[in-house]
């Protein structure tokens, strides 16, 4: 993953655990998840307004005048 080895992975976990301790990683975790599932609700609320916004059928739109 990234490019890192399991050694590189465990001391990454393990800093991180002894800057944050161990009461503070499920709400930063938890933090993360409420964040992600935002995101995904945005992205699919727009990909429905896109979706929606190509079924309808355009205004007629005159002829131009090519001169």
């Amino acid at each position: 993953m990234f490019g890192m080895g399991s050694q590189e992975l465990f001391i990454i976990l393990l800093v991180v655990l002894v800057l944050f301790g161990g009461k503070k990683i499920p709400e930063l975790m938890r933090g993360l998840g409420q964040g992600v599932r935002e995101f995904n609700a945005a992205k699919a609320n727009i990909k429905t307004e896109i979706e929606d916004g190509m079924k309808d059928k355009p205004a007629s739109v005159p002829p131009s005048d090519k001169k």
